[in-house]
């Protein structure tokens, strides 16, 4: 039987993963034995202290960080605000200026666009046609008041991976340098990242990308950086996250963490290789395929974006989810709106094929045999709504 799938085929795990066997157990056994407060002073509060100084090590191990520089927070949306409001709040919000893409996350464009309304400056970086920006478009974007360029380091949408460690390169030229931030939640245990050698200061992660639980996460910010507190209560994080820490979260998240660890980069090599097993299927018996996520190393090893116009994707993915294969359209933070693509419009994709893509994503536990199902029942569906929508090309 395939990891978690019973009578089903999940590929969408860019959404969320089911948590690895051992992820879970941890997470149980802190709920019902290690349950206590890691501020209180007895016994308990003392080993869930250590459950969550084990578990900084962990996460932090993953990006080559210190213990010390991982903030934990209640996953990457709340990380990307730390690190987004943190740094600006720390200035006269009427004298700063942010630099981000236009294919960021919600979690980061809602939180610029929040900030435009309370006098901040945003500049969105465009992309081109197959979602790239560069370190010269950074450069140029720069103001005399810029604070903080947020670039996101695999696009959720397409798998994109932007030129992070080019673009620190670039910024620490300056003689004033602003801060730089990176939305690493799908980055995170698929790709190699250092934020400390590459000199990226604030990094967001997250646990539920990576076979951990859902509802943690953490932000990396660099040793000796001041950031501004955007929740105010007790010391907990160093002040920068208030409030009784998720310890069972936590924990799970350190055992996720570990795993994803010992997997790279084996489990990257798998899934890049199944995905495009995947793409070759669907190309053979569907030519009229569009790929819209690069092939080879400018993408991660786990998302695949497509689309078979005129199909709509939503009328795809609901069709695929009555055959038992789950994939989605655009990100699932997005997928309640029905709005097209953010991330496919900047990249000029209009029409049919904006309407029709999908998102399909592999995790290192997917198979061979669930790739050559799910193509399968891909084409079969494409083939059969295709009719419906006025496309007469047969399979081959």
């Amino acid at each position: 039987m395939p990891y978690g799938s019973g009578t089903f085929i999940y590929l969408d795990n860019a959404a969320t993963t089911r948590a690895a066997p051992e992820v879970a157990d941890t997470v149980a056994r802190v709920l019902t034995s290690e349950y206590g407060n890691p501020s209180s002073p007895h016994d308990l509060g003392v080993q869930a202290a250590r459950l969550v100084a084990a578990a900084r090590r962990q996460v932090a191990r993953l990006i080559g960080a210190s213990e010390n520089e991982i903030v934990f927070t209640s996953g990457g949306t709340e990380a990307n605000n730390l690190a987004i409001r943190g740094a600006v709040y720390r200035h006269s919000r009427r004298d700063v200026h942010v630099v981000v893409q236009k294919t960021e996350h919600a979690s980061v464009l809602n939180t610029c666009q929040a900030l435009e309304q309370e006098g901040v400056a945003v500049t969105y970086l465009d992309v081109d046609s197959r979602g790239f920006i560069t370190p010269d478009q950074v450069l140029a974007a720069l103001q005399p008041q810029t604070v903080l360029v947020s670039i996101m380091a695999v696009n959720n949408e397409t798998g994109v991976i932007q030129p992070v460690p080019a673009i620190a390169r670039a910024l620490a030229g300056l003689p004033r340098r602003p801060l730089f931030h990176v939305d690493a939640v799908q980055a995170y245990g698929k790709i190699p990242l250092s934020p400390g050698s590459w000199g990226v200061d604030l990094m967001s992660i997250s646990g539920h990308k990576i076979h951990g639980p859902k509802g943690i996460g953490a932000l990396y910010v660099r040793n000796g950086m001041p950031l501004a507190a955007i929740l105010h209560g007790g010391d907990q994080e160093r002040g920068l996250r208030p409030g009784t820490e998720n310890t069972p979260g936590i924990a799970g998240f350190g055992v996720a963490a570990d795993l994803a660890a010992q997997a790279f980069p084996d489990a990257a090599v798998k899934m890049r290789a199944l995905l495009e097993q995947l793409y070759d299927r669907l190309h053979s018996g569907w030519p009229d395929v569009r790929r819209h996520t690069p092939a080879g190393d400018d993408a991660a090893p786990h998302i695949l974006n497509v689309s078979f116009p005129p199909v709509p994707g939503e009328v795809l993915v609901h069709h695929l989810a009555q055959d038992g294969v789950y994939v989605s359209t655009t990100s699932a933070c997005h997928a309640p709106s029905g709005q097209p693509s953010h991330v496919l419009a900047a990249m000029g994709i209009s029409g049919p094929e904006l309407a029709g893509a999908i998102r399909i994503s592999l995790s290192r536990f997917t198979t061979p045999e669930e790739v050559d199902a799910a193509a399968e029942i891909i084409l079969k569906s494409v083939d059969r709504l295709a009719k419906r929508y006025g496309h007469r090309q047969a399979k081959k």
